[in-house]
């Protein structure tokens, strides 16, 4: 065979090899997106949107994490593409203690918190000496500190506001004796406490509704700081795909209605700030 042939032939062989490559890319799974929550309302809604996403064909997997702190270990490792367990408080105090490079792309449900007791039923019939629950991480620990204060059992230190721990109560006259535990385990905690900071979706999580609308004293509803947020690294922050699934899990009427079913019916135990009119952009340090 003459040279030229051989070139030629070599040439179309090439080509064909690079078009059969391009094809079989072109019709490779894309890789799906992974989303890092935690079990409760979060993790149910999320599950809905992804269900929505895939009928849509965006290929979403949901990761579930059982603690407040692997979520955002997984982020920043590239073991997930986004997560959603977090308020910007909390966020912001994972970025200054740790370092991560993450921002909040968009704003998602807010929770509200109370102060539970499945032993009194009035803060008057608190003991001298009670047990109280509250979160051992900084952000929510002064959340709950905060809601005890209003409930007038505690007082902080003045000024020291969300970012207060129980080594800044100045004045406790019951008392009243703190025990720090992971934020999703103070449901279970409960039983052994005589008061418990909580979050009403995990008690419905556990079985217990009719818990999670008795609480004491709850938290403002209205409170867009602890606003759940969606997070992303920052150098993934404008990926396509979170983009569109953020919207889906936004505009889905059963994500609402399983957001709902979470909170037991009782829609004075959330909101829903992405309908609001006045939502302020969300921001990282």
């Amino acid at each position: 065979m003459k040279p030229s042939l051989v070139a030629a032939r070599r040439s179309f062989l090439a080509t064909a090899v690079g078009w059969l490559a391009t094809a079989a890319l072109a019709q490779a799974p894309a890789a799906p997106l992974r989303i890092g929550v935690t079990p409760g309302s979060l993790a149910d809604s999320v599950q809905v949107a992804a269900q929505e996403a895939r009928r849509q064909g965006l290929d979403v997997k949901v990761i579930e994490f059982t603690d407040w702190t692997a979520p955002n270990t997984a982020l920043a490792a590239g073991d997930i593409d986004l997560n959603y367990f977090q308020h910007q408080a909390f966020l912001d105090n994972a970025i200054r203690e740790r370092g991560y490079a993450f921002t909040s792309v968009a704003v998602g449900l807010l929770p509200n918190i109370g102060l539970y007791s499945l032993k009194v039923q009035r803060f008057a019939d608190l003991k001298e000496g009670a047990r109280v629950g509250v979160a051992n991480d900084p952000v929510n620990q002064g959340r709950g500190l905060l809601l005890l204060e209003k409930a007038g059992l505690i007082q902080l230190k003045p000024g020291v506001g969300a970012r207060g721990s129980v080594n800044d109560i100045v004045a406790n006259p019951r008392k009243l004796r703190f025990s720090e535990i992971e934020g999703p385990q103070l449901v279970r905690a409960i039983d052994d406490l005589d008061l418990a900071q909580g979050y009403p979706a995990h008690y419905v999580n556990a079985g217990k509704p009719q818990v999670a609308g008795s609480a004491l004293l709850y938290s403002g509803i209205d409170d867009l700081a602890y606003a759940i947020r969606f997070v992303a690294r920052k150098d993934n922050a404008q990926d396509p795909r979170i983009q569109r699934f953020v919207q889906i899990y936004q505009d889905s009427p059963a994500v609402r209605t399983q957001i709902r079913q979470s909170f037991a019916g009782n829609e004075r135990l959330y909101s829903l700030p992405w309908l609001a009119h006045a939502v302020p952009p969300p921001r990282s340090p």
